[in-house]
């Protein structure tokens, strides 16, 4: 029984939700693969086999694989799937396109944001955004798995000494095709990996209060910024901000959350966070539910207060 993982990369380098994936598979017992299938990815394959815990590391190389496309990336992993007993993406928005193509060609149903691993056949997942864990038990002969990062530890990115080895390449599918990509580039850590996220919602009031009041504070933290959907919705800050069941989801060592209400929605996203601070002059938000610290304030007055002590 081995378990192969889809890694997510740069082609230069291995991005962390591969690495929890990797946790999840190795929990899955067997021996744990990595497929990094990318262009002129040798240093991406190189990182993959030094992640500990990984056995092998599959690495195709072409074109047509450089961009991550779903078709192309389904493909190479339909060449490789007959070896495997689990499949194993992460939850992000190039697993969750890939996955599923992955798991209709197989003729099998798609396991979808796994937090836990009770035994080979049997996984936990949230439903009900997040209200409720399912437990699946699943009888396919393979197991298409989306893994949640925040629910696993990250592997060691060192230690491993994996061989690292080519395998050919599928065609381009000509289904789909890469025509450009805007990055913005920030100094702030990324959002799903940042230790520290401070986030605001819709009682901000404007795109430039968001950045007035929220900005100080996240740099004082060294910390990533996030929103609420409602916030994003209005326009005060840019959609890849968002988090919750329809963006994404966060587990940092300190969340703050000023002016969030907390939907379900957003609960969701940022719940498992080990520590949740709250910032709300309504003392019936939602949001104080499952923080760990309140204040019952108005944050235009309370958030620059904050900063200005740190």
């Amino acid at each position: 029984m081995t378990a192969l993982v889809i890694a997510e990369h740069d082609n230069a380098s291995i991005k962390g939700a591969t690495l929890n994936t990797v946790t999840a598979a190795a929990a899955c017992g067997g021996d744990v693969h990595v497929l990094v299938a990318g262009h002129n990815a040798a240093a991406a394959a190189q990182a993959a086999s030094q992640i500990a815990g990984v056995a092998k590391v599959l690495h195709a190389d072409a074109p047509a694989l450089a961009h991550g496309l779903a078709e192309n990336l389904a493909a190479q992993v339909l060449a490789v799937a007959g070896n495997y007993s689990h499949i194993l993406f992460p939850a992000t928005a190039g697993g969750k396109n890939a996955a599923p193509r992955v798991a209709a060609r197989l003729d099998v149903a798609q396991i979808s944001e796994v937090t836990k691993v009770d035994s080979p056949d049997t996984f936990e997942r949230p439903i009900y955004a997040g209200n409720a864990i399912a437990t699946v038990q699943s009888a396919d002969a393979t197991k298409v798995i989306t893994v949640r990062a925040t629910g696993f530890d990250a592997a060691a990115a060192s230690g491993g000494s994996a061989a690292v080895e080519s395998v050919a390449a599928v065609a381009d599918s000509g289904k789909s095709g890469f025509v450009g990509q805007e990055i913005a580039k920030s100094d702030r850590p990324e959002l799903t990996a940042a230790k520290i996220v401070v986030s605001g919602g819709r009682a901000l009031g404007s795109a430039e209060k968001f950045n007035e009041v929220m900005t100080p504070l996240a740099d004082k933290l060294g910390a990533a910024i996030g929103a609420s959907r409602a916030a994003v919705d209005a326009g005060y800050a840019p959609n890849d901000l968002q988090v919750g069941q329809t963006g994404k989801i966060v587990a940092p060592q300190l969340y703050i959350a000023a002016g969030i209400s907390g939907a379900i929605q957003h609960l969701a996203g940022m719940k498992d966070s080990k520590v949740i601070v709250a910032i709300n002059k309504d003392e019936e938000a939602p949001i104080f539910s499952v923080a760990d610290y309140g204040l019952v304030a108005d944050l235009f007055e309370a958030v620059p207060a904050l900063t200005q002590a740190l």
